[in-house]
């Protein structure tokens, strides 16, 4: 028999702890995850799928274990995925996603998704908050969290399991909180966090701040840079300003590491209707507007390259996955597949690369094999 493949990724879940009774066991752990990652790479969307997968590919998946007793069904895959722990399987991922990184991730945007039909009974749906790198396009953590308030207790939890030196963290105005702020920090890491009302005398004061410039209250000048964008029949002009005289904030000094404040107004022209939106925003940053600018703009990419891919690609909010920890599992599962399939070369859509995983084997091995730079 020829000599088997290796996957680098077998590796990091070795050590995973299996809930299963060891002399009942037919199905290792690790011929399970290589099939789930195989279908899901090849657009599986649920347990059946991947026991469908597995049977029509088992002479393929021979190539990397011997799976002695064939695919297991679909039931076995959902208990499995069911029961295995969430955070240490989602820890074993970001082991590996860590390893793929070759450089600095430099902008990394944190953000919340719900799995929307993921609801089990009582049982809220599960939200996963996730660390996107979006010069390396990939995803580097993630942890589960009960509902979307939660994000104020899982994104330090999601901080402290990441190597961050020398990135750049990009928040929405949930994460706008002295102690994540805190935690960044300890990180040697930088930040750009949005302000909103969750944070009212810091938003009042910057606000003001603003206001008074626009309307000359206030005599100075402001570092200043604008973009515009024109597409699908629209026009949107954003324009960025940033200070670093920052002393007037009554509590400068409880928001470790500040060095600047920014603003953005958002202007959108469309079907001859113009409306105006103003953002704020502080920063670790020296005040460097061209800086605000790509940090906002790298934020929004993780709506548009990650948490659409995960609706609209993977499906993420049809899945009917809910029982126990399986949501979370199979969101893990989706993310590493996500990883895998864009450390290909090329510019493939994420679709059209899930169809050729599935009809290309050699495709599929060179999926399994990924290399990010």
């Amino acid at each position: 028999m020829a000599e088997r493949q290796t996957i680098s990724i077998i590796d990091y879940f070795e050590d995973m702890p299996d809930p299963r009774q060891q002399g009942k066991v037919l199905y290792p752990l690790a011929e399970i995850i290589v099939t789930s990652l195989c279908a899901i790479i090849g657009g599986a969307e649920s347990y059946v799928e991947i026991e469908e997968f597995g049977e029509a590919k088992i002479d393929f998946l021979k190539q990397f274990l011997p799976f002695e007793h064939g695919i297991p069904s679909h039931d076995t895959f959902g208990i499995v995925f069911s029961s295995i722990d969430a955070k240490a399987f989602s820890e074993r991922f970001i082991d590996w996603a860590q390893s793929l990184q070759k450089s600095i991730p430099g902008f990394v945007a944190i953000d919340g998704k719900t799995v929307r039909r993921s609801r089990d009974g009582a049982i809220p749906p599960v939200h996963i908050v996730s660390a996107w790198a979006g010069e390396q396009h990939m995803v580097i953590g993630q942890t589960k969290t009960g509902k979307k308030s939660n994000e104020i207790t899982a994104i330090p939890e999601l901080l402290s399991i990441l190597t961050l030196q020398g990135a750049i963290i990009t928040l929405d105005a949930m994460g706008c909180q002295k102690k994540i702020v805190k935690d960044i920090k300890a990180k040697k890491a930088e930040y750009v966090i949005a302000v909103k009302g969750n944070q009212k005398s810091l938003h009042e004061e910057i606000d003001t701040f603003f206001q008074a410039v626009a309307s000359q209250t206030l005599s100075m000048s402001l570092p200043t840079c604008k973009t515009i964008d024109k597409e699908h029949g629209r026009i949107d002009v954003r324009t960025y300003m940033v200070t670093d005289q920052i002393e007037f904030l009554s509590q400068i000094d409880q928001w470790v590491g500040i060095q600047s404040i920014g603003c953005v107004i958002a202007e959108r022209e469309e079907n001859g209707v113009t409306s105006e939106h103003t953002r704020y925003f502080i920063s670790s940053l020296p005040a460097d507007p061209y800086l605000l600018a790509k940090a906002a703009r790298g934020h929004w990419a993780i709506e548009n390259s990650l948490h659409w891919v995960m609706d609209v690609v993977f499906r993420d909010d049809e899945c009917r996955i809910r029982k126990k920890n399986g949501p979370a599992n199979f969101v893990t599962l989706k993310h590493i597949t996500h990883n895998m399939l864009k450390s290909l070369p090329g510019n493939k859509s994420m679709r059209v690369r899930r169809k050729l995983a599935a009809w290309d084997d050699g495709f599929l091995i060179s999926a399994l094999k990924a290399q990010i730079a």
